[in-house]
């Protein structure tokens, strides 16, 4: 029987996450870095890649490469799948988290229902869900020969609940259609990859619930106020999630939704 340190050692493996520069992609790649696994650093060109590669390398010691893509077009989503199998150094996890998350001034998006426009849609589910099963189907031959072969779809609470507007009141904050429908469906596909590419690959979800990132006050203390653990999330409240799934811990684990929202879900 294996040990636990067994279990979480990532030598000898690497693992891609798209979003690797954002606030969460960074705990992620950090996490698996430090069970031992190389990297392939994913996210939109112009991203701060060079900072994020000294501190890992630095840090833990493991080789890190970084490929700049814009994963809302399918051309560089090709080049970039393209130049990660080029290389024959595998891949045994694939950690989806890029995600489209707009912005408070972004036409079309936080805005009332009637208001959000099909651009934005399109956008958000170019980014959110069909790049995770673009990545996910040209990745399946190279992560069903690793031995660890893995998916984490990083998703969300509002993948699964409708929201609750008291939340966003008197702030500029939203809560579009797009994300929601999109990380629902997101959620769904990773229960069908884990059915289809079992028993070879192993395809699992988080679905964190709210991080804190300086919202306005009043939008902060409700949301506490709503959660049992009494506060938003931290990056580092996923480490564990992230360590689980992406190592042989969670072997016998396949199909499944981790909610990391401090009780969120539990009343």
């Amino acid at each position: 029987m294996k040990t636990l340190s067994q279990l979480m050692d990532m030598r000898g493996h690497r693992a891609l996450i798209t979003g690797a520069t954002g606030y969460l992609g960074q705990v992620i790649a950090e996490t698996l870095a430090e069970v031992g696994a190389d990297l392939i650093l994913v996210d939109r060109p112009g991203s701060n890649f060079l900072d994020l590669e000294s501190a890992i390398i630095n840090t833990w010691h493991v080789k890190v490469i970084s490929l700049p893509c814009n994963l809302e077009i399918e051309s560089e989503r090709d080049e970039m799948i393209a130049r990660v199998k080029s290389d024959k150094l595998g891949l045994s996890c694939l950690v989806n988290n890029a995600a489209f998350v707009g912005s408070s001034i972004l036409q079309g998006w936080t805005v009332p229902f009637e208001d959000q426009t099909l651009e934005t849609w399109r956008k958000a589910f170019e980014v959110n869900l069909t790049a995770a099963f673009h990545l996910s189907k040209s990745f399946a031959p190279v992560l069903r020969s690793s031995t660890q072969g893995n998916i984490i779809n990083i998703a969300s609470l509002y993948g699964e609940l409708g929201p609750d507007w008291k939340l966003y009141e008197e702030t500029s904050m939203g809560n579009p259609a797009a994300y929601s429908a999109s990380k629902g469906g997101l959620l769904q596909l990773t229960r069908w990859l884990a059915t289809t590419m079992a028993p070879q690959v192993r395809v699992n979800a988080i679905s964190p619930g709210g991080i804190f990132r300086n919202q306005p006050q009043k939008f902060v203390d409700r949301y506490a106020a709503k959660t049992p653990l009494g506060r938003m999330a931290s990056e580092s409240d996923f480490k564990g999630a992230v360590a689980y799934l992406g190592t042989e811990l969670s072997r016998y684990v396949t199909g499944q939704t981790l909610r990391v929202d401090g009780g969120w879900t539990a009343w």
